[in-house]
């Protein structure tokens, strides 16, 4: 009796060994991507937060990134926060807060959050010294940790300014305008 299959050209020995590329080839592939359950750097850091309060507390300077999953900038910039966090841990804390999350409304009317990537910067005493608007490199970012870590004024960066206090000095009167313009939302920006 004849074998009817066709004669693949492979013996068993020349099989395996593709087999074992393949199984190698995907177990590397797999590994490259974070394995069966990729996280992305937005996500770690997120997760790995101290809770704002703490972090104001805690004698260290602090920077807090307002962001969203859906933000293309916010997750342009992730890898880079995440390299500052790795490089300052101990020496600054940093904070992520997602806008999408009702938890933080609060702090989003607080820091008048009305676009994203934003960045809150604060001293070691807990005290906001600049804010930044707008993504940032992993140099910019360097430089604005480096800044608050010596307790050194923020470098001069196009979108980061010096926070002020707006409570009006004694004796002068606010000019009563009423607020007719509205500010687009954190959520509205993409």
């Amino acid at each position: 009796m004849t074998n009817s299959t066709p004669n693949s050209g492979l013996g068993p020995s020349e099989r395996l060994l593709l087999v074992v590329l393949a199984a190698l080839l995907a177990a590397g592939l797999l590994w490259f991507r974070g394995g069966l359950n990729p996280e992305a750097p937005l996500e770690r850091l997120a997760r790995q937060s101290l809770d704002l309060p703490v972090a104001l507390r805690n004698g260290k300077p602090t920077l807090v990134e307002f962001y969203a999953d859906w933000c293309d900038a916010c997750r342009t910039m992730a890898p880079a926060m995440e390299t500052i966090e790795a490089q300052h841990r101990g020496q600054l804390d940093v904070v992520l807060l997602n806008v999408d999350n009702p938890r933080w409304q609060p702090e989003l009317e607080r820091y008048d959050v009305n676009g994203i990537p934003q960045l809150e910067l604060f001293n070691a005493a807990g005290e906001a010294v600049g804010r930044s608007i707008g993504a940032r490199s992993l140099n910019e970012l360097r430089a604005l940790s480096s800044a608050l870590i010596a307790g050194e004024p923020l470098p001069a960066l196009a979108g980061v300014g010096a926070v002020s206090n707006l409570s009006q000095p004694a004796g002068e009167v606010a000019a009563a305008e009423p607020a007719t313009a509205t500010m687009a939302g954190p959520r509205s920006h993409g």
